[in-house]
């Protein structure tokens, strides 16, 4: 299999393949943002509500709009975020369904890369904002420490170099400090800051971290269903062999994210 396929179809199987660890990084990435209370929110690309469920816990705002293209993200977003503040609506990015000028600070949590026009969406996103509102975003470290998946891509690609297409770090080279900057740049933002966010994740064994990606949630669950039962007990051999087992059969790894701000004009 060489194509690229990004299925976002069920909103439980992320959060067990990321949607976990993606919780932890929202923490740090409010605390970099460390914006006060009372804000008008806009969360893009939303997904199962990760990010928002941050901001509503750590930055006590006025509301949150989460918006999501994938209708069972946004319904188990509903379903799993009883808040008042929140809203969730099925949106694009590119067309965002809400009014200009409306937020005070409008993010977007580890979704930048899979939308299909980066520049377009940072200009729908400081629209929502407005002059001197704050966006910012961040995107997982694919071609360096996001761990899990950096060990995922290389047994992958040392397996079947074919599947070299899909692995996340040289698809998305958006997802780098340098190529952010310049996005933001491009985009008209002003007041450019960057940080790198990281986080430990600590699986239980390797049955913990092998079972997510059987989930088919996302480019690698994606690439694990299509391959055949022989390629891919070959696959979750080689991963448990290359994997930093510790002697109580833990493992644990970093997964570390660029974060990105900027100032709409």
């Amino acid at each position: 299999m060489t194509k690229s396929a990004d299925p976002w179809e069920s909103g439980t199987p992320y959060e067990n393949f990321m949607g976990r660890w993606s919780r932890f990084v929202a923490q740090e990435f409010l605390a970099w943002l460390n914006e006060p209370p009372g804000r008008r929110w806009l969360d893009v690309g939303c997904g199962t509500g990760a990010l928002t469920t941050a901001i509503l816990a750590r930055a006590a705002p006025a509301r949150v709009v989460g918006v999501d293209p994938a209708e069972p993200f946004v319904a188990f977003a509903r379903h799993t975020v009883p808040d008042q503040r929140a809203d969730f609506r099925v949106g694009d990015a590119l067309n965002l369904p809400v009014d200009s000028r409306d937020f005070e600070v409008v993010v977007s949590g580890l979704a930048l890369n899979f939308m299909p026009d980066a520049l377009a969406a940072l200009g729908e996103m400081a629209r929502a904002a407005g002059p001197g509102g704050r966006v910012a975003a961040y995107v997982w470290d694919y071609a360096g420490k996001m761990e899990m998946l950096r060990y995922f891509w290389d047994a992958a690609v040392a397996l079947n170099p074919a599947a070299a297409p899909l692995d996340e770090g040289p698809r998305f080279p958006l997802c780098q400090p340098a190529a952010l900057e310049s996005l933001f740049n491009r985009a008209g933002l002003q007041a450019i800051a960057q940080t790198p966010l990281e986080v430990a994740t600590t699986f239980q064994d390797f049955n913990d971290f092998w079972q997510p990606f059987l989930g088919q949630q996302g480019p690698a669950p994606g690439y694990v269903k299509s391959l055949a039962a022989d390629q891919r007990a070959a696959l979750e051999e080689r991963l448990q062999k290359m994997l930093p087992v510790q002697p109580d059969g833990s493992i644990t790894l970093i997964a570390r994210a660029w974060a990105i701000s900027g100032q709409a004009r």
